[in-house]
């Protein structure tokens, strides 16, 4: 046996083990108590992955002296790729987190467009129907890669705020994005029989343009289940590579994460009471007439000494954050005033809704970074029905996600998104820089209800105020 097949068969035993180490790691993921190990899973199988891949890889081209360049590009582009995720990874907030989940997803599709112009370019030598095959392979590949590659681009540029967040809407949209796909199957068919290039480049080229305009289309309120798309489209962009490269991990990999992300944009859709083929039609931010914009009244404020006391006399809280604690880094002080209300027998707990913040469980990341203990973070249809019986809400940088109008306003943009009905509570005490709209640009009622009042400032130094002033009530 030589050293070639001897490296082969180590490497698909690792591919195997590597296998298995992410379908724990989505195990591990889906529990709270269980997210480190998930994420210590993944990370062990990323590193045998590559560590086996690498060797192979070296394994197969040593001693032939063409291939040095080779090896030593692929040594450079694992250091270089390594150093930059590790600084990214140390220095990246947050906040910045969906942006950069993005931009990410943008490597990937990049990455098969590549790797399927390899494909073409290269001679396998392959005949008949496995020569067709491979044309279909690498036609699809590209597809999937370039749409994934420029609508993770636009993605990455609203979340960034680089670029509107407002949906652009062209004459005949759906009629655009249908027309594209009839004509990428038409392509595909042509290319299997007559693999030419200009095909090839017309393909990208339309893969490019499709990418775009399906999330240019889509409005930044919808952010979050976009970024959970793309992550769907990566993977599947990753399965098509894996079977250019014939690399059984790549398509294992590639199908969990793809499966795994289509699976949660259908549960975020459903939380949204939107629908799921639309999100893939790019018709996910087509905004509702609004009609005559109503006199909403005025609002009223409260400062720290008075949501101190309201909190001081309650005997049920519950906390609803959005992206604004996230800005605000203030869900640490969020902990604390936690800790010192359950000390003074207050039942505290938080309701997330599911597309709270700009990316699926960035609020659960946030209060698990500041020891929030699990139990008391639920979900929105957990506590939805106790609102009503709870003594004071407060909404800590939320908007959309607590708009009376997704539930009472036919004409609003948000209308029928299930959002946590915050108002049905005695007291609701609002955390906000303004009376500005959130980030999908909709009024929010909410502000101007008998029951609510407006803290202004920055929330991590109000929720430090109020935790000030609490002592002194306590005192």
């Amino acid at each position: 046996m030589t050293t070639i097949d001897t490296a082969g068969q180590v490497a698909g035993a690792a591919y195997i083990v590597a296998a298995l180490l992410f379908i724990l790691s989505l195990a591990g993921l889906s529990k709270h108590e269980t997210s480190r190990r998930g994420v210590a899973f993944g990370i062990t199988g990323m590193a045998i992955a590559l560590a086996a891949t690498v060797w192979v890889t070296i394994a197969g081209a040593w001693g032939q002296p063409q291939t040095t360049l080779g090896i030593v590009l692929l040594v450079a582009a694992v250091l270089v790729g390594g150093a930059i995720g590790l600084w990214r990874a140390r220095v990246v907030e947050m906040t910045g987190m969906p942006e950069l989940i993005a931009l990410l997803h943008s490597f990937v599709g990049l990455a098969a467009v590549l790797v399927g112009w390899n494909g073409a370019l290269y001679d396998a030598g392959l005949e008949g129907a496995l020569a067709d095959i491979h044309h279909a392979e690498v036609f699809v590949g590209v597809f999937i890669g370039g749409v994934t590659f420029t609508g993770s681009i636009v993605a990455f540029l609203k979340l960034s705020g680089r670029i509107s967040s407002k949906p652009l809407v062209l004459p005949g949209k759906n009629v655009l994005n249908l027309g594209a796909l009839v004509v990428f199957v038409v392509l595909t068919v042509w290319y299997v029989i007559t693999p030419e290039l200009w095909l090839l480049i017309l393909v990208t080229v339309l893969a490019f343009a499709l990418g775009w305009h399906l999330v240019a289309s889509i409005g930044g309120g919808d952010m979050p289940v976009v970024v959970s798309m793309l992550n769907s489209y990566s993977g599947w962009a990753a399965a098509a590579a894996g079977f250019l490269l014939n690399n059984d991990l790549l398509i294992v990999t590639g199908a969990l994460v793809g499966s795994s992300g289509a699976y949660l944009s259908y549960i975020m859709c459903k939380a949204m009471n939107r629908s799921f083929l639309s999100v893939i039609a790019g018709g996910f931010g087509i905004e509702a007439p609004k009609g005559e914009q109503a006199d909403l009244g005025e609002h009223r404020e409260i400062d720290a000494e008075g949501a101190a006391e309201l909190l001081a006399g309650a005997s049920s809280v519950v906390i609803t954050p959005g992206y604004g604690m996230a800005v605000a880094q203030a869900q640490h002080g969020v902990a604390d005033l936690v800790q010192k209300l359950r000390e003074r027998g207050v039942d505290v707990r938080f309701g997330i809704h599911p597309v709270a913040g700009r990316l699926p469980g960035h609020m659960n990341v946030l209060l698990a970074e500041a020891k929030v203990p699990y139990d008391i973070v639920l979900e929105m249809d957990e506590i939805n029905d106790d609102l009503a019986q709870t003594d004071v809400v407060l909404v800590i940088g939320a908007n959309d996600t607590v708009n009376p109008a997704a539930a009472e306003d036919p004409g609003s943009p948000i209308a029928g998104m299930p959002v946590l009905r915050v108002w049905e509570a005695r007291n609701v005490i609002v955390f906000k820089r303004s009376m500005a709209s959130g980030y999908a640009g909709v009024p929010n009622p909410l502000f101007y209800r008998d029951n609510a009042q407006m803290l202004f400032g920055d929330a991590k130094e109000r929720v430090e105020d109020i935790l000030f002033a609490l002592a002194r009530v306590s005192a």
